[in-house]
């Protein structure tokens, strides 16, 4: 049975841990070689990596903060360097700060657009470059944080309503290049990140169980099959969508 990422060459951003590591060893195990990107967690790249080559697939660690144009330069010469080509980008790098509008700062706001925004807008850039005459593919992780509008979250919810809004704007503007630009909106989802940050336990998971219509908080595995769709040609006649996967909380 055909692999349906078999040949193909991604480059995952953040993909040490969470949802990044998730979908990076669901394209390896698809067939495609993986680029597992990491701004300080050499080390949590260094293990997706060794768990993708130990079941028999391909991918390589390369460190590189997507805010910094020096290193996003530096993440796709090297995947060229080493695979050759780039048939796939997902922007997963981010980070979440939630605090009431008087306790947001300046600084919250330069780093969570740096990193969520920016560096979403650079990567892609980047990668347009590398896409070959075939075109090529965009997956954006935002979130269902732009479907609930949540409160305390007004600073991170901006920068994912900018993702989205950049995804219909791509899908445009790149479509005659045979280059498809889609998102996935998770809900809560059980990573290191959320788990550490309290989310995934108490009041929050409370709510999620309360009010989603399945009933449960999500996992990285319920996540990463859907990128693995948006990156195979299943999803072909596919471009400018969000793909919402919180368990039907809107």
């Amino acid at each position: 049975m055909s692999k349906r990422l078999e040949g193909k060459v991604a480059v995952i951003t953040g993909a040490s841990k969470g949802i990044g590591a998730g979908i990076a060893e669901a394209f390896a195990a698809e067939g495609a070689s993986v680029v597992v990107n990491y701004a300080s967690s050499k080390d949590g790249a260094d293990e997706v990596v060794s768990r993708i080559v130990d079941k028999g697939g391909k991918a390589i660690a390369v460190r590189g903060d997507v805010s910094n144009q020096a290193d996003i330069t530096g993440l796709f010469a090297e995947t060229k360097r080493v695979y050759g080509k780039l048939d796939v980008l997902v922007n997963n790098a981010g980070i979440y700060r939630f605090a009431a509008l008087e306790d947001a700062t300046e600084a919250d706001f330069h780093e969570l657009f740096n990193i969520n925004v920016l560096g979403l807008l650079l990567a892609t850039k980047e990668a347009l470059k590398y896409f070959g005459d075939a075109g090529g593919n965009v997956i954006n992780i935002s979130s269902v944080v732009t479907r609930l509008l949540l409160p305390n979250s007004s600073v991170y919810t901006a920068t994912k309503g900018a993702v989205d809004s950049i995804t219909g704007v791509l899908a445009k503007e790149l479509g005659a290049r045979k280059i498809r630009v889609n998102s996935i909106n998770p809900g809560l989802i059980v990573t290191e990140g959320s788990h550490s940050g309290g989310f995934t336990e108490g009041d929050m998971k409370a709510l999620v169980e309360a009010t989603a219509p399945l009933g449960r908080i999500g996992h990285v595995d319920d996540i990463a099959p859907a990128a693995v769709f948006l990156a195979s040609d299943d999803s072909k006649y596919m471009t400018g969508e969000s793909l919402v996967i919180s368990g039907g909380m809107r």
